[in-house]
């Protein structure tokens, strides 16, 4: 693993100040669901607000990255506008949280696509609890408080753990990121 280098640092805050931009535009398109399906329409894409997380997990691995990533995404994402304040940070520190200790479990060892949709179910179980706790849920019927659990994990597991993993796998092709563990982890794949 190694101590975090410069281009950690770097690549670590670029991907969480693209992500928060992404997440704002996201937050958009959970409003116009919402208005469609209610409080469903945030869970169904609640897995995009974990995918910095497992990405720059994924690339850097190292302690941590998942949950400074989210949490300095939550905080570009304040500073950028999003209304909802200072709450959100706490929030995207519980989301990268929730990520971090898959990562952790495996000892930071393991970067299969079992363990990145695993973490974007810790962000999503995490999430969810946070979210129970501040946001009214106990109002509403517990089959349906339920459903809502089992949407946003499986949006977690598959927007943030699956298509994280494309994501990264697809900048580790253009070559960018040749320096990391997770392009030298692709080339013994390929070789074995």
């Amino acid at each position: 693993m190694g101590a975090w280098k410069l281009r950690d640092i770097i690549v670590l805050s670029s991907l969480s100040v693209v992500f928060a931009v992404i997440y704002l535009v996201f937050l958009q398109i959970g409003n116009l669901l919402t208005g469609v399906m209610g409080p469903m329409g945030y869970e169904v894409i609640f897995g995009i607000w974990f995918i910095v997380s497992i990405i720059a997990a994924y690339i850097i691995r190292k302690p941590g990255a998942a949950f400074l990533s989210e949490t300095i995404a939550g905080i570009i994402e304040v500073l950028i506008g999003n209304t909802t304040g200072p709450i959100l940070i706490v929030s995207a520190m519980i989301q990268g949280l929730g990520a971090e200790m898959v990562f952790a479990a495996v000892r930071y060892r393991k970067y299969s696509l079992s363990v990145l949709m695993l973490s974007g179910i810790g962000a999503a179980v995490f999430s969810f609890a946070w979210g129970y706790s501040r946001s009214g849920f106990a109002a509403l019927s517990p089959e349906f408080v339920i459903a809502m659990l089992v949407v946003r994990i499986i949006s977690g597991a598959i927007l943030a753990g699956l298509l994280g993993k494309w994501i990264a796998d697809a900048l580790v092709r253009t070559g960018v990121l040749r320096s990391f563990p997770v392009a030298r982890a692709a080339a013994r794949s390929h070789k074995a």
